[in-house]
């Protein structure tokens, strides 16, 4: 199983998801990377989405404990394997351009619902967004 997962939003460092959902001392930070999506601001949180032309900017982590941690992980973004059509958020397995040149493969979660008029994040940088907002 993969190890690495990749959060571009409110499980990044600065807020304290990971600590409220018990995972934080099974997650080891490795560096910055993006991925090829889009992202959107839906208010209290962001929403990713596949797109081959787009950059969206998060940490990538080591998982201690993969199975333990993608439990709790679907459990927060509302992914339920097997029923995408009732999921909020689907988990994929994804290519991640680190910072420093190199590239991993991170599970990453695309948002599964309609957007509305969410406003699109051209940075693709959560953390700089929420700065400015």
């Amino acid at each position: 199983m993969n190890t690495a997962a990749f959060f571009y939003g409110t499980l990044m460092t600065g807020f304290d998801r990971r600590r409220r959902a018990g995972i934080e001392g099974k997650l080891r930070h490795r560096r910055r990377g993006c991925i090829r999506a889009s992202l959107y601001d839906l208010g209290i949180y962001p929403a990713a989405i596949p797109d081959p032309d787009g950059c969206v900017w998060g940490e990538v982590y080591e998982m201690d404990d993969p199975a333990g941690v993608l439990a709790a992980l679907d459990e927060i973004e509302g992914y339920r394997e097997g029923h995408i059509a009732q999921s909020l958020y689907t988990r994929h397995l994804c290519p991640v351009q680190l910072d420093s040149g190199e590239s991993l493969e991170a599970w990453v979660y695309f948002y599964n619902a309609p957007l509305g008029g969410a406003q699109r994040i051209d940075s693709g940088d959560y953390l700089q967004h929420v700065r400015v907002r």
